[in-house]
């Protein structure tokens, strides 16, 4: 990771240090609320980082998820309003879905912070996470750069949610780098539950395997699925280049055993106590003027790293 960004640490951290309650302190209440299913390995992280944040600072953290469901992610939102929630942290569905939730919390003067999907248009205070577009720019561009693709190959891209906030961003960037070049690709959906999405992208890749030139796994469960899926169709380790998401142990050892070549690391934990601390500080009355972001590409080399972190070794 940059020393830029371990700098944001720090000093992200030491801002939590200043919300530490004292007795005269208003014990304010922080919402976390998440798009996410409760499933998927990545939240489990991103809600270690809010549990951490509230033993930390002694301050409540109210935490829900909401699968993908807009109206209930807006329900949630209006019910921390209604609570006179101190801040929200919040995850992004579905572009602009949350424009309007997000007003009514500014109107109550209830700051705002979202995490793990940015939507800048959302009127939101400050963005804690990765920047989609740039991240799948750079999952495109390292297939690219080294030579697994090139001009007229073809790149399977199997996602858990067509269409949602963190796919569309990603396609985004992934189109910058391959329109260009010539090199097409095709969004499948393979659902939020494991079973499914295994055999959604065993049956996709036994019927389209020889014109799958690399893919690139939009989520976390769909990597975390290549090596069930590779031995299940009977494909090699290495044979069909991958990049994708890492925030799993399951892809962090696909990378280690080559299934998979390079995988992104979301910083989940950090993500969530850094945005817990902005909210913290807006309350207070520190307004944010700037975003963090996170996110390192690692490859076999630096795997076992985040594979310990994972399970806690």
């Amino acid at each position: 990771m940059s020393k830029k960004f371990f700098s944001i640490l720090i000093i992200a951290l030491f801002a939590a240090l200043l919300v530490v309650p004292t007795a005269a302190q208003d014990m304010g209440v922080y919402y976390w609320i998440s798009h996410g299913d409760p499933a998927d390995p990545v939240w489990t992280y991103f809600l270690e980082g809010a549990n951490q944040w509230a033993a930390d600072t002694g301050h409540e953290v109210r935490t829900s998820f909401h699968s993908g469901d807009v109206p209930s992610h807006q329900e949630a939102f209006r019910a921390a309003i209604a609570a006179g929630a101190a801040g929200i942290v919040t995850s992004t569905p579905d572009p602009g879905s949350l424009n309007e939730v997000i007003a009514e919390a500014h109107a109550a003067g209830i700051p705002v912070i979202i995490i793990n999907t940015e939507d800048a248009q959302s009127g939101r205070d400050a963005y804690v996470g990765g920047d989609n577009v740039e991240i799948g720019r750079r999952w495109a561009q390292y297939l690219v750069d080294n030579g697994f693709v090139s001009e007229g190959d073809f790149v399977w891209m199997p996602v858990e949610v067509p269409g949602a906030t963190y796919q569309v961003l990603e396609t985004e960037g992934i189109a910058s780098v391959f329109d260009p070049l010539g090199i097409t690709y095709e969004i499948t959906e393979a659902k939020l539950d494991q079973a499914e999405i295994i055999t959604r992208m065993s049956d996709y890749l036994l019927a389209n395997q020889g014109n799958i030139s690399a893919i690139i796994g939009l989520g976390d469960l769909v990597t975390g699925s290549i090596a069930r899926v590779f031995d299940q169709v009977g494909v090699a380790a290495g044979d069909i280049p991958v990049v994708g998401w890492g925030n799993s142990p399951e892809t962090a050892q696909e990378v280690l055993d080559g299934y998979v070549n390079a995988a992104m690391w979301q910083d989940p934990q950090a993500t969530s106590y850094m945005g817990l601390s902005m909210a913290a500080m807006a309350a207070a009355g520190i307004p944010p003027g700037f975003d963090i972001l996170v996110g390192t590409l690692y490859e076999a080399d630096a795997a076992q790293i985040y594979l310990d972190i994972m399970t806690g070794n």
